[in-house]
């Protein structure tokens, strides 16, 4: 019989008061779903989540990275039809793997989905984007002027967006992610050559080659979000290596399919409408927002 739901959950030297509490809801979230759990510390970590009969854990050996860590969990994640790639600052109730699942079910050209992330305190994190551009990340943070840095973040978070029914956008966070896993195997899942950042956003543009990426406020995760590359000098260099990376794949200046897809949610916005309402599930599955 087909598992509907797997998840992964990639770990290195995380406290077990953060990571139990995202193990502990998604259990408490699925019936017979299995979490994989795949551990790149030096040391093996230890906790009694990792017992439970729908948990799966692997230890490494070394650190692989987020994208190859998750990878290895896709591929031991059997005949699963979603995959959950979540982060393990996050906790959430049983109603958002409903959700999502139900909305993938329905709208089957729906390759991937993030439901609205939030802070502890109840504020969003705004992580549906546009595709990034060198500027968009350069300005964000190293702008000096607050109101060049506000204006920037605003458009580039899409922090415009109606917060009362699922949009199309062009790109979604890692952070939580539910995706087709058969559709994520075909793509080779993430890249694993960026070790940290951007592996979410270049895999969830692959998605959006072929399916529709949706964000879908209705149901709310909390997430920690530390934002390390911020304040760590070490967090920020791999931020960086990423980014030339990503834009030494997708281009730097010349992104043409970048531009058409940022460029439709934008255009949107401005008409002050929906940017990827869809009124029936039939019209859904015929066209997709960026065809």
């Amino acid at each position: 019989m087909l598992m509907k739901l797997s998840g992964s959950l990639v770990l290195y030297n995380n406290p077990s008061t953060v990571y139990e509490a995202a193990v502990e809801s998604f259990l408490r979230a699925t019936r017979d779903s299995v979490l994989i759990v795949v551990d790149n510390s030096p040391v093996p970590l230890k906790s009694p989540v990792f017992s439970h009969h729908r948990v799966h854990y692997v230890f490494a050996g070394k650190n692989l990275g987020f994208g190859a860590g998750h990878n290895r969990a896709i591929e031991l994640a059997g005949d699963s039809k979603f995959h959950l790639v979540m982060n393990p600052d996050v906790r959430f109730g049983a109603e958002v793997l409903d959700r999502l699942c139900e909305l993938m079910e329905t709208c089957g050209d729906i390759g991937a989905v993030m439901p609205r992330i939030v802070y502890p305190n109840g504020t969003d994190q705004h992580l549906c984007k546009l595709l990034p551009t060198p500027a968009d990340l350069i300005l964000r943070r190293f702008a000096v002027f607050d109101a060049v840095r506000e204006w920037i973040n605003g458009r580039y978070e899409l922090s415009a967006f109606p917060q009362d029914e699922p949009q199309d956008v062009p790109t979604v966070s890692g952070c939580f992610l539910m995706v087709r896993t058969e559709l994520v195997r075909r793509l080779g899942g993430f890249d694993e050559r960026y070790f940290m950042y951007m592996e979410d956003v270049d895999l969830v543009r692959r998605i959006g080659d072929t399916h529709r990426v949706v964000y879908d406020p209705t149901v709310s995760v909390v997430h920690g979000y530390g934002r390390g590359s911020y304040t760590n000098l070490k967090l920020l260099f791999y931020h960086v290596r990423s980014a030339i990376k990503y834009f030494c794949k997708w281009g730097w200046v010349i992104d043409k399919e970048r531009a058409r897809r940022n460029k439709v949610v934008l255009r949107r916005l401005r008409e002050g409408r929906s940017p990827g309402r869809r009124q029936q599930p039939s019209e859904a599955l015929r066209l997709r927002q960026w065809r």
